[in-house]
């Protein structure tokens, strides 16, 4: 016998629904008073009214047995076929998986896909077309600087929305919100601010911190670093600042605004830049930019102040997920 012949006879299993008509038929004639005595009407009545008490109660029993069935034998049912699922998605991925690997090419064979003319262009001219040392630099921030202004964009939708989900300080009246109160106690009376240690610490790392950062971004294009990893230690001089002198003292230098202006000023940067080079190289113009002598602090076109862009998009996004996720503001 299947689940579903199991279920109705179980369901079933009680005393036969009531038939309606009969209810009907008492119903009609229960309106009927002028053809009937008074008592005849009364006990009319009642039997309408028990019978229909009693096709309540059968359809309540009825409705708690099918869900006693979906927390029992429903359940049962349920988790057995996400098991015998799961079971065969894992291994039909996995037998995929082998199939692929099983395909792929032996390892540095001069046939391989990856050694194609695209590699080759980046090896043999990529110093002379971009102006870079660093290799990889003139890769993703020229020859494909499209894709990395994608992955700043996507970073700075990461920060807004973060912000939609966690900011509390956001009134019309510019007061602080009860939340916000609640957060900034919470915040000071877990995190005091007057550890002697840490600040003194902080005064002698945090300047280091940053101008390490910097040297990371400005030398990006000459030697491995660049936008992202530079980007990633000024965020981590800022939040060791903010962990030694709290909110306040940061605020005075970088608040909301200075977050929000410098993302934007950034992104808008980076995309005017590439747009112009975008534009000359698709209509085969010459930029009029100069690639500078190779090795040269200002050399390689675009590719410094691009540097720049990202690692002042990072460091911002990174500060503010910090802040956001510790006390719900910047």
């Amino acid at each position: 016998m299947t689940k579903n012949g199991r279920l109705s006879r179980w369901l079933a299993d009680s005393q036969s629904p009531l038939d309606s008509a009969e209810i009907r038929a008492l119903t009609e004639h229960a309106g009927d008073r002028s053809e009937q005595s008074t008592e005849a009407f009364d006990a009319r009545e009642a039997t309408r009214e028990r019978k229909q008490r009693e096709t309540v109660e059968l359809e309540r029993q009825l409705n708690r047995r099918v869900h006693e069935w979906s927390f029992t034998s429903g359940f049962r049912l349920l988790r057995r076929l996400y098991r015998v699922l799961a079971a065969l998605t894992c291994g039909g991925i996995v037998f995929f998986l082998l199939l692929t690997v099983n395909a792929l090419p032996p390892f540095g064979a001069a046939e391989n896909p990856y050694n194609n003319e695209v590699s080759r262009r980046y090896i043999e001219d990529g110093l002379r077309e971009t102006g870079s040392v660093n290799m990889v630099t003139g890769m993703i921030l020229d020859y494909r600087a499209f894709d990395t202004f994608g992955e700043s964009t996507v970073l700075f939708t990461g920060a807004c929305a973060v912000l939609l989900l966690l900011k509390l300080n956001d009134c019309a009246d510019g007061k602080p919100t009860k939340a916000w109160l609640e957060a900034e106690y919470d915040d000071r009376h877990h995190e005091p601010k007057n550890d002697q240690i840490l600040q003194t610490a902080a005064r002698a790392l945090t300047p280091v911190v940053l101008l390490f950062g910097l040297y990371v971004v400005l030398n990006g294009h000459l030697s491995p670093g660049g936008g992202f990893s530079g980007g990633a230690i000024m965020g981590a001089g800022l939040v060791l600042y903010l962990n030694a002198f709290g909110f306040q003292n940061t605020e005075r230098f970088f608040g909301y605004n200075t977050f929000r202006w410098t993302i934007f000023l950034a992104l808008m940067t980076y995309a005017g830049l590439k747009s112009y080079s975008f534009y000359t190289g698709a209509n085969h113009l010459e930029s009029g930019v100069s690639l500078g002598v190779p090795g040269a602090i200002f050399s390689s076109g675009f590719i410094l102040p691009l540097n720049i862009c990202v690692g002042l998009i990072v460091m911002c996004t990174m500060y503010g997920f910090y802040t956001l996720f510790r006390k719900g503001g910047l």
